[in-house]
């Protein structure tokens, strides 16, 4: 008897599978057919048989092809399976690699031709460095790293990953979790020692996450390893615990720094535009003052140059007008003259500063009746008069 038979199930001309519900019938009927058979009738009560045949061999050898047909479709249906969504069905052939299902309803050759292995691609999975399930758990000798300044500091991070290749996955590497671990160990002890303590413990977390996340997903495709990273995060970062006392007073060193640096900025901020101030005001100052300086020089060069020319054309009296101008210059603020003659006995003395003195009371009087004249300087400008005759004389006698 075929499969083809239609007691099967399976109609002439029809390649596709059988009607399981159909072949069930008919293994039931079947069944029962046989051991009605094989017990030979039921006997009644007066001990004759109720009836039926004898069962020959030829019966017992159909009834063992019926069981060997039903194993066998029994065996061939076992090769269907279901990939669930967010899995993949990697199927293997006596051990060897065949091919990646999708998910769905998928058949297969039966065991022990073909094996189906399901993976799931869809979940995030994590490996812990520096810890075990929790962050008080520490293993020390992942967690401690130095760092580029030569301090050691005590970090945990998690790596969460997914599958992006099932077959890299499972036939590449014996140990996908451990070959994860170490390229993340790796990469974060690589970022550690190119960093600062500081940079480290505060506002450069991010980006040491970041630049691990690179780089481990680097190291991990030049291994086809299947995996890839999809965060990394830095659960704790500190000091040791032996020197945590000692990194606390470095902390508040550096925070009574900062809030020394930025008293003296501030003081900086004010004294500078005063002094800047003042600088500028010197600055126009001595610029005001060169200023004068050269045209006062220019002016005196000039008038030098005009002297110059007059004393060329008359030489004596302009050494006289020279010489009378400084004299009035000179006893223009002098109180006492004493007038002293070549050829006499008698010193002409003139008491200007009384005489200023008589005149600074009349002059000062205002307030009194108008019956009281005031004292006129002309005395004082004729003695100055004749002061300046005198001199005139004695320098023509001298000469």
């Amino acid at each position: 008897m075929g499969l083809n038979d239609p007691q099967w199930g399976r109609k002439k001309g029809n390649s596709g599978p059988p009607d399981l519900d159909q072949l069930w019938r008919n293994f039931n009927k079947k069944l029962n057919n046989l051991l009605k058979r094989k017990g030979g009738g039921r006997r009644d009560s007066s001990g004759g048989d109720e009836g039926g045949p004898p069962v020959g061999p030829k019966k017992y050898s159909g009834g063992v092809g019926l069981l060997a047909g039903l194993l066998l479709l029994l065996w061939i249906g076992s090769g269907f399976y279901i990939v669930n969504e967010g899995q993949r069905g990697i199927v293997l052939r006596f051990g060897k690699y065949v091919e990646s299902t999708q998910a769905g309803l998928r058949w297969h050759l039966p065991y022990p031709i073909e094996v189906v292995e399901p993976v799931n691609v869809s979940q995030v999975r994590t490996v812990e460095i520096g810890y075990r399930n929790n962050v008080r758990s520490k293993v020390l000798k992942e967690s401690l790293m130095l760092t580029d300044d030569e301090n050691i500091i005590d970090i945990q991070f998690a790596v969460q990953y997914i599958l992006k290749n099932p077959e890299e996955f499972l036939f590449t590497n014996r140990d996908p979790e451990n070959a994860v671990l170490q390229a993340a160990e790796t990469a974060i002890r690589e970022i550690i020692g190119k960093s600062k303590m500081d940079f480290v413990l505060y506002e450069g977390r991010e980006q040491v996450a970041a630049k691990a996340t690179e780089l481990m997903q680097d190291i991990l495709d030049r291994y086809k390893i299947g995996i890839a990273i999809s965060k990394v995060t830095m659960q704790n970062a500190q000091p040791p615990e032996q020197v945590q006392a000692a990194f606390d007073d470095a902390v508040k060193a550096g925070q009574d720094r900062e809030r020394q640096k930025n008293e003296g900025q501030a003081y900086a901020n004010d004294v500078i535009p005063k002094a800047k101030g003042n600088a500028a005001r010197l600055l126009e100052e001595a610029e005001g003052y060169k200023q004068r300086v050269i045209a006062s020089s220019e002016g005196e060069a000039s008038r030098f140059k005009q002297v110059l020319v007059e004393y060329s054309k008359a030489p004596g009296v302009t050494r006289d007008r020279l010489y009378l101008d400084m004299m009035e210059q000179v006893l223009s603020n002098t109180s006492k003259i004493i007038v002293d003659q070549k050829n006499g006995n008698n010193l002409l003395y003139l008491p200007l500063d009384k005489l200023i003195q008589m005149s600074g009371p009349s002059s000062s009087s205002g307030t009194m009746p108008e019956t009281q004249p005031a004292s006129p300087p002309e005395p004082t400008a004729d003695a100055a008069t004749r002061t300046r005759e005198a001199f005139r004389g004695r320098e023509r006698e001298t000469r």
